[in-house]
């Protein structure tokens, strides 16, 4: 706020000595174009090239999903969103901004590598974890040059995962059957703008942003993990945000880390205080953000 510096020259440089970054909510409504959040977060996204965007959409109790006679066992699905092309690169420009003649451009772009490698971390996620089924979401019906390369790059692809089902929707569909029958997705991979959009919708079937995590990877380097929601400036210094997005984010950082049992042990203990309502208002319970953390850490301490 003093500097207007969001991240130092050296700043991306600094990041890439570690293995993992553990990013909290960023937002402050004193900067109105949000350039702090945008520099820091698509920054880190583009400078170290973490292409994908891991979002676990898994709920945690029966009664925190908005959709009639759905429980934990039917929504409990992944999203992989290619994190570093598509219409977030601002390609793009405004030609007589502010008239009534004023155009405005935004490109989106897509590159064999960029749809290669998210769609083959797809199919690798999928049979790693023993899970059987591989969605590919976008709208190649209207966007016939962009979307024709996922078409090209999924179907190259599916055969070598005879053991994996590959299953094509446009991303209206999709959308529409998330709602309908989340218990049919396992595994979905799409592109930036779809991903951002539809891991939202995946965070509400899970009891909303404030339980949902995410990670920022790339496999074998420094990855970025943080929780989905944003700053939520109204809450702030009240002790009634909810904590599990993040809790949650760590624990996704654990275990890329290695730390299977450490990761097991947070993701553990969260369920238990939200199955027994030991969480923040917002998800039904009465406990403030740092009791609702200090539940957790007891519970984690107990296993």
């Amino acid at each position: 706020m003093k500097t207007g510096v969001t991240i130092p020259p050296n700043g991306y440089a600094m990041l890439r000595e570690f293995d993992a970054v553990f990013i909290g909510a960023l937002g402050d409504p004193r900067v109105p174009d949000n350039r702090h959040a945008r520099d820091i977060l698509l920054g880190t996204r583009f400078e170290l090239d973490l292409y994908v965007n891991y979002r676990p959409v898994q709920l945690l109790d029966d009664r925190l999903c908005p959709l009639k006679n759905r429980t934990t066992a039917d929504v409990d699905f992944v999203v992989f969103r290619e994190n570093t092309e598509g219409l977030y690169v601002g390609i793009g420009g405004r030609f007589k901004a502010g008239t009534d003649d004023e155009v405005a451009v935004q490109q989106e772009m897509n590159t064999y590598k960029g749809v290669h490698r998210i769609i083959r971390h797809a199919f690798e996620f999928a049979r790693a974890t023993g899970r059987r089924k591989v969605c590919m979401a976008d709208k190649s019906n209207a966007m016939t040059d962009g979307h024709a390369l996922w078409q090209r790059v999924f179907k190259e692809l599916a055969p070598q995962y005879p053991d994996v089902e590959a299953r094509h929707l446009y991303i209206d569909a999709l959308a529409l059957l998330m709602v309908q029958d989340p218990s049919q997705f396992e595994v979905i991979v799409t592109n930036n703008l779809f991903g951002d959009i539809i891991t939202d919708l995946g965070a509400a079937l899970q009891g909303g942003l404030g339980v949902a995590p995410s990670g920022n990877l790339h496999p074998g380097r420094t990855s970025m993990f943080e929780p989905v929601h944003g700053s939520a400036p109204p809450l702030a210094g009240k002790n009634v945000a909810n904590p599990v997005g993040a809790i949650l984010s760590a624990a996704l950082m654990l275990d890329y880390l290695g730390l299977k049992h450490e990761a097991a042990a947070i993701e553990a203990a969260v369920k238990e205080s939200v199955v027994t309502g030991n969480t923040t208002s917002d998800i039904g319970g009465k406990l403030g953000t740092r009791e609702t953390g200090d539940y957790i850490a007891k519970t984690i301490h107990q296993t």
